[in-house]
């Protein structure tokens, strides 16, 4: 059992919301039970793909107390730390590959106050663990290759997740600093409890919540994610 699992978070990706009425969606979904506003940021550059960025979590932060957790897709990312700071972000991931200073760019972030996080590519290994976990407060695993919502899960993830968890239940013992788990891709109500039984404790939904389109339909899905976490 692991050892430094934190209380389950779950994270709504604002990329699968209706964007014509944002500000109306953070808030039904937060009504509805989320944790956490997860915040995907996309450059078309490290991604094929190009979405949001600081000038939107600013326009949001006073919407909503819940906090939010900025998934940076983006290369490079140094410049934008201060900016999103800045916006109100509360987390600040960012990939492995997309800053040539993990360890720079990690503590960049938090002299701005904020948690800091790094990301895993489904290929990407976990060795750039090794000299930085001090410095990290979240890490997150994609379970899916990152660019675009609706994709589907890739079972290989869940090994990968089992040893992340005993990573950090290693440096927990080690060291009593506890650090978050999260998983972003293709999570929903039918693999979020083989997820959590693998060591994540921070779930990021996108399709899976919004899809459902209405405040019923967000709370319905919600519930039904916590009851299959708790029975993991």
């Amino acid at each position: 059992m692991p050892v430094s699992r934190n209380t389950p978070v779950i994270a709504p990706s604002i990329l699968s919301a209706d964007f014509a009425r944002l500000g109306e969606e953070i808030t039904d979904v937060v009504a509805a039970g989320a944790d956490w506003i997860h915040f995907d940021v996309m450059d078309n550059h490290y991604v094929p793909n190009l979405t949001i960025g600081p000038l939107v979590c600013e326009a949001i932060r006073p919407v909503t107390k819940a906090p939010i957790d900025v998934h940076l897709m983006v290369e490079p990312v140094d410049s934008l730390i201060p900016m999103f700071a800045k916006a109100g972000a509360d987390i600040v991931t960012f990939h492995c590959e997309a800053s040539r200073h993990i360890d720079r760019t990690l503590q960049l972030i938090a002299s701005h106050g904020m948690k800091a996080g790094l990301v895993f590519n489904p290929a990407t290994p976990l060795a750039y663990l090794e000299d930085v976990l001090d410095k990290i407060d979240l890490i997150l695993l994609m379970s899916v290759n990152p660019g675009f919502g609706g994709q589907s899960f890739i079972e290989a993830t869940l090994g990968k997740i089992a040893r992340a968890r005993a990573v950090l239940d290693r440096h927990y013992e080690e060291t009593g600093h506890s650090i978050r788990l999260e998983v972003d891709g293709g999570i929903k109500v039918e693999n979020i409890a083989r997820v959590a039984r693998a060591g994540a404790d921070s779930f990021v939904a996108g399709s899976a919540v919004f899809g459902r389109k209405s405040p019923e339909g967000y709370r319905e899905v919600i519930g039904r994610m916590r009851e299959q976490i708790a029975r993991a």
